[in-house]
């Protein structure tokens, strides 16, 4: 029989024994990888393709949610989290796993179960993590911080870093200190998770930091652009021109 393939990524390490304790009474499962944070746990991912991550979420430099962001196609997720029961209800809604810690083996073994009979409909799986990084988009939490995925470097902007904004398609092109990115999301998606003390929407089409503009310059009767302090010249549309007028004055 062929064993299904698992990680563990956790940055604790008694948590990642407890698991290791608990998966050794397993005959049919095999353990690929043992990683210490996120960074770790994406290269193990795209190393060794397993069937089934043991995912911790609260973990530093890149966090499991995060983590989740960057992977194209996410194994079978057993969350393994310290987050009490009324955070973690976005996961019961959609039917991802998680163990709540402390666990028990008896709770380890329930949840691995469900992670076995979910192996034939992995496609279904991907579906609710898709889901779950909806739900978890949908909550309103400002970001600290970007992570970008490119081709197999991670970069982390401080979103005190990002200048500004612009849309591309399905796309948005982050510019942050000279350099860009791309990052598959909305500018919705920025619009609602950037503090709106200091993240502007002056346009369908961009969102600046307001310490990076330099000044509003009219380019003809009632149209205006946005000067930043690179240079950079934005078109302001009316919505934005009435959002951002009175900052200049204070």
């Amino acid at each position: 029989m062929e064993k299904l393939k698992c990680i563990i990524i956790d940055d604790e390490k008694l948590a990642r024994d407890i698991v290791i304790n608990y998966l050794s009474f397993q005959d049919d499962i095999e353990i690929v990888c043992e990683c210490k944070n996120g960074f770790e746990g994406i290269k193990a991912i795209q190393e060794h393709k397993p069937d089934i991550a043991f995912l911790d979420i609260q973990m530093p430099k890149i966090n499991g949610f995060e983590m989740l962001e960057l992977i194209d196609e996410p194994p079978l997720i057993i969350f393994t989290t310290a987050f009490d029961q009324y955070a973690i209800k976005a996961f019961e809604i959609n039917a991802v796993d998680y163990l709540l810690k402390p666990f028990s083996k008896d709770r380890f073994d329930d949840a691995l179960n469900r992670a076995r009979n979910s192996i034939p409909e992995k496609l279904r799986q991907d579906e609710k993590i898709k889901k779950l990084r909806e739900n978890i988009d949908s909550k309103i939490e400002y970001l600290n911080r970007v992570i970008i995925k490119d081709r197999s470097n991670i970069k982390i902007i401080p979103v005190q870093e990002i200048d500004y904004i612009i849309a591309q398609d399905d796309y948005v092109e982050i510019h942050a200190k000279g350099e860009k990115y791309l990052k598959q999301r909305t500018m919705k998606y920025y619009e609602d998770h950037l503090e709106p003390d200091q993240f502007y929407r002056i346009h369908r089409s961009y969102i600046i930091n307001i310490n990076s503009l330099k000044n509003i310059e009219l380019l003809q009767k009632d149209s205006y652009y946005a000067v930043l302090k690179d240079n950079t010249k934005l078109a302001i549309s009316k919505t934005g021109y009435t959002k951002i007028k009175n900052i200049l004055k204070t």
